[in-house]
């Protein structure tokens, strides 16, 4: 009977744990399902390309500036509260931006789409620490979770491409509703309410500061990767930077702080978020990558997206089998053993030629699979070193580390890559405005080239591709670099724990 028992509540906890991955995957495929749909909605609803940049990142600004508060929200009011009331958001909005009649609308409504979507990683992890509370279990559903949240973003370009080929650009929004309202029904009934009863009030000053922190650092950093140095994006950054020093300062004197930094007095919490930083960083080279199969070897974003699905299931693959492999070894030599084979496979992408689909095809596979044991491991370190009652504040910072991450990458290889393009493509003998065009991107040197004879377009577009193949080599030998780097962080920072 007993068997029995412990049989049916493994497939509560698991029903549980689908119910927190629908949503999951919806999150992160909403973050890149819109680039495809964003030609269709210029053009429907007259968006100059400033509105256009904020239809796109509005949302990821929101998402990484108000996880900490919401994963300290969560450990206040009740993880599953919150995740429900998100969930309801979420259908709200997704209504609201498929329906959109202006651009200001559709940004209002991808507003709060990232209000809504903050809420759902960090309560997603507190729960699942909730129910799987055996170590090994804990292991394995944490990177199921994380599985689904990478597999959302792959698969964002392929069904967006699909539904933009037989409905209008609305679509896109309205795939959320049926997946929010099935967590809506059966949330209440197969997750558990979790909450710390000892936390105290919310403190809105810190909940202002940790806003002006991140949302001016991200979007400077994120203006740095589209225009290179100027004076706005660095004084956001700086702006942003100046506000995280005076929120730690404040958390630092509250009784009850909106973020405990008393978590980073935990080596291996620590470690393992310092990691994350690490994996959102090497994220940004799939920008060059995209960049080749979408210029070079002229692509569609689905197509390309398709092409990527290898390297993703690597991941995946990575991913579910490094609890197995550290229960056999350390954590420290899985991660680090794995980030030495992630190396090989960056320096590998930089044998990449015109036509080397294989060659990019394996380097990325073999990187993925050498980022998996960090990928998965170090949430799950994070989420096991930190006590339960600050299950959310864990949850929050490493997945805002990730966010982190992954806006410093896209801005410093931005600018690494863009300084390799300038530099590689040819523009002698081209008008001063065209040749201003080409410099700036593959799009304006493919624009011009068009206007050329077949002989001149021909030898534009043939440095321009040159071009954009050296910027993805570059962008691949800093990646190398940097988990080499992170494979030395781990064998320093973190225990011999299996």
């Amino acid at each position: 009977m007993s068997a029995t028992l412990e049989t049916r509540a493994d497939r509560r906890e698991y029903g549980g744990l689908a119910v927190l991955a629908l949503p999951t995957i919806l999150v992160a495929l909403d973050i890149s399902v819109l680039y495809l749909a964003l030609p269709h909605v210029a053009a429907d609803l007259h968006a100059t390309a400033v509105q256009q940049l904020w239809i796109t990142d509005i949302y990821g600004f929101l998402v990484a500036g108000l996880l900490v508060t919401m994963g300290t929200l969560g450990d206040r009011i009740g993880r599953r509260r919150l995740l429900l009331a998100g969930a309801a958001g979420f259908t709200i909005a997704s209504v609201l931006a498929a329906y959109s009649t202006s651009p200001e609308m559709l940004i209002a409504a991808r507003a709060l789409l990232g209000v809504a979507g903050s809420t759902m990683v960090p309560s997603s992890m507190a729960l699942i620490g909730a129910m799987f509370t055996e170590p090994r279990a804990h292991a394995r559903a944490i990177t199921i979770w994380m599985c689904c949240f990478m597999g959302g973003a792959a698969l964002g370009p392929v069904v967006g491409g699909v539904l933009l080929e037989h409905f209008w650009w609305g679509s896109v929004f309205l795939m959320g509703v049926p997946v929010m309202g099935l967590l809506l029904v059966l949330g209440p009934r197969v997750l558990p309410e979790q909450r710390d009863p000892a936390a105290g009030r919310l403190d809105l000053p810190s909940v202002a500061l940790s806003l002006a922190a991140v949302l001016p650092f991200v979007y400077g950093l994120k203006a740095l990767s589209r225009t290179g140095f100027a004076v706005v994006p660095v004084l956001a950054v700086l702006a942003g930077l100046a506000c995280a020093v005076m929120f730690v300062a404040r958390q630092r004197r509250l009784a009850s702080p909106l973020l405990d930094l008393r978590l980073f007095g935990n080596r291996t919490f620590a470690t393992a978020v310092s990691m994350t930083v690490f994996a959102g960083l090497t994220g940004a080279n799939q920008l060059f990558v995209s960049m080749y199969l979408q210029s070079v070897a002229g692509l569609s974003p689905a197509a390309a997206g398709l092409w990527l699905l290898p390297s993703t299931i690597a991941m995946v693959v990575s991913m579910q089998l490094a609890p197995v492999l550290a229960r056999r070894v350390p954590a420290t030599v899985a991660i680090a053993g794995g980030l030495v084979v992630s190396a090989a496979g960056f320096l590998l992408l930089t044998q990449v030629s015109g036509g080397g689909f294989g060659v990019l095809v394996a380097g990325l596979v073999v990187a993925n699979l050498g980022l998996g044991p960090m990928a998965g491991l170090c949430a799950v370190l994070a989420m096991q070193s930190a006590p339960p009652e600050r299950a959310g504040s864990a949850g929050a910072l490493s997945a805002t580390a990730g966010e982190l991450g992954l806006a410093s990458g896209v801005a410093f290889l931005g600018m690494a890559g863009t300084a390799v393009y300038s530099a590689g493509v040819s523009v002698a003998g081209l008008p001063a405005d065209m040749a201003d065009a080409a410099r700036e991107g593959v799009g304006g040197a493919m624009a011009a080239a068009a206007t050329l004879s077949p002989v001149d377009g021909a030898r534009l577009l043939d440095s321009a591709f040159a071009a954009v193949t050296s910027s993805l080599h570059v962008s691949a030998v800093i990646c190398a670099g940097l988990v080499l780097v992170a494979a030395a962080l781990t064998v320093f920072g973190l225990r011999e724990r299996r």
